[in-house]
């Protein structure tokens, strides 16, 4: 996974660079970039942010866990997309015990489930006990609802905006 220093040679040092990050894809980033996902419904934004060692990252995640699928795309996953994000984040410096998350989405928009624990309750309890037991607390999060979002990581603040369809944005 490349690491995005957050400016080129062309760019203005008074706008940090935004990053996309797609669907199932993470980012990480050691500089003064913004990491930037959309098209959050059951689907989450694991945004996980070192500012001691100036290194964030963001995952968007589709289904909890790896082990209920084939596939070799960590990134799709809860699990092992926040797995893979955390270990290039330490490769770039970042160290464990100084990360914090952020998370938002994990709605439940069209939840056609019996027991009401769709694939976004599912999303979002996985992604708890996998920061739980990598050891990374988690600060703030939005989740759950019906409504879908969008997200952006201010890495050099870890500042995590969302942006919903039916209510104000919210810094996290």
């Amino acid at each position: 996974m490349k690491v995005y220093d957050g400016q080129s040679d062309t760019e203005s040092q008074t706008e940090p660079r935004r990053i996309k990050v797609g669907i199932a894809e993470y980012k990480i980033t050691s500089g003064e970039a913004v990491l930037t996902t959309s098209g959050l419904g059951s689907c989450l934004g694991v945004a996980i942010y070192d500012l001691d060692a100036g290194v964030a990252g963001l995952v968007h995640v589709m289904l909890p866990s790896a082990e209920e699928m084939n596939d070799g795309n960590a990134a799709k996953f809860a699990d092992a997309g926040i797995e893979v994000m955390v270990e290039a984040m330490e490769a770039e410096g970042a160290d464990r015990s100084a990360m914090e998350a952020k998370v938002a989405g994990g709605s439940d928009m069209l939840d056609f489930s019996e027991n009401g624990s769709g694939i976004g309750v599912r999303n979002i309890e996985t992604v708890r006990e996998t920061l739980s037991e990598f050891g990374i607390p988690l600060a703030e999060e939005d989740v759950g609802g019906d409504h879908g979002r969008s997200v952006r990581l201010e890495a050099r603040t870890g500042d995590f905006v969302i942006k919903s369809a039916n209510k104000e944005s919210v810094t996290l």
